[in-house]
């Protein structure tokens, strides 16, 4: 997994290339964007509704089988599964066919891809080499991307995508996710962000799921102050035993100086409830390079945590073995 994470940059030019054939119906004008998609293929969908600021189009993650129902015939379906093989959203490309719309497919091979060739519908094939799904963000996202400005629903972020590529540099984040992943060890971590990187708190929630195999919680400014923070108060009963939580925050300079000064206040409420946290800066000259430098922080920590609980962060066993009950 430490060769994926390193090489993890290269993954945006090799998604660009995938979906760079797929383009609209000559004079079609799209309503909405509906994405589809479950687990590490979903993360994509999360990381556009952070990213796109010009979107021009409402925008649905659809995370369940069938279609969102905001879908109707002037609706771009985009159907992502890494495996190829999601059931939820193999149930959301069948249906689109039914309803007699074009979806199109971001995967690696299995019935997704067979489907595709077989209607002959548009399909992005984007590589297989990076373990897990969750470790394939950069091809699904630059997929995505492509898909949509082709589409010309979004601006072409191909520039952007590659300068972005160029300036990542994980090796460099390493020794923080080391250090981080340490002060985690006995820990439930919990991960805030403001409302516009929301999506990154969440991706490192699954990244301590997955990779480091324990729980993990998220949340964002300003909503947790109205609510999560209330489960900080310090409880005097013998029946109730404190979680040895630990709290990472995400914070960005250029959030509302209003969530700042939130992040800084409820860090200091959290210290003095008696528990662990971490303010980090995230990194970069643009929004983009923000998220991913964040996402790749996260990485590191998950990583270096599960080898911390002596774990191998690659397989979800437990996963594979809830499909197979599933499917009998």
């Amino acid at each position: 997994m430490r060769e994926v994470i390193l090489n993890f940059p290269k993954q945006f030019q090799a998604g660009l290339k995938a979906a760079a054939h797929i383009s609209k119906k000559v004079n079609f004008e799209f309503e909405n964007v509906v994405i589809c998609g479950v687990g590490g293929s979903a993360l994509p969908a999360s990381l556009l509704w952070d990213y796109a600021d010009d979107l021009k189009i409402p925008l649905y993650i659809h995370r369940s089988y069938g279609l969102a129902k905001q879908t109707n015939e002037k609706s771009l379906i985009v159907c992502i599964s890494f495996s190829g093989n999601t059931e939820e959203t193999l149930s959301g490309y069948e249906q689109a066919i039914k309803m007699g719309l074009t979806p199109i497919a971001i995967t690696t091979g299995g019935k997704l891809k067979q489907w595709a060739e077989k209607n002959n519908l548009p399909v992005a094939v984007v590589p297989n080499d990076c373990l897990q799904p969750r470790m394939g963000t950069g091809y699904l996202f630059a997929a995505l991307l492509k898909i949509l400005s082709n589409c010309n629903v979004l601006a072409d972020k191909t520039k952007e995508m590659l300068q972005t590529a160029e300036s990542l540099n994980p090796s460099l984040l390493e020794e923080q996710g080391k250090a981080l992943a340490q002060k985690l060890i006995g820990k439930i971590p919990l991960i805030y962000a403001s409302h516009r990187f929301k999506s990154c708190a969440r991706v490192w929630k699954i990244k301590f799921n997955e990779n480091s195999k324990i729980m993990a919680f998220w949340n964002y400014f300003p909503e947790l102050n109205h609510n999560e923070m209330v489960g900080y108060t310090k409880i005097q009963s013998a029946q109730f035993k404190v979680q040895n939580y630990f709290v990472i925050i995400l914070k960005d300079k250029d959030d509302n100086p209003q969530i700042l000064k939130r992040m800084e206040l409820t860090a200091s409420f959290i210290k003095e409830a008696g528990y662990g946290v971490d303010l980090i800066e995230m990194q970069g000259a643009t929004k983009l390079e923000k998220i991913f430098n964040a996402l790749l922080l996260g990485d590191w920590t998950s990583y270096y945590l599960a080898l911390a609980y002596e774990q191998d962060p690659l397989p979800v066993k437990i996963v594979e073995e809830f499909k197979k009950h599933l499917s009998q």
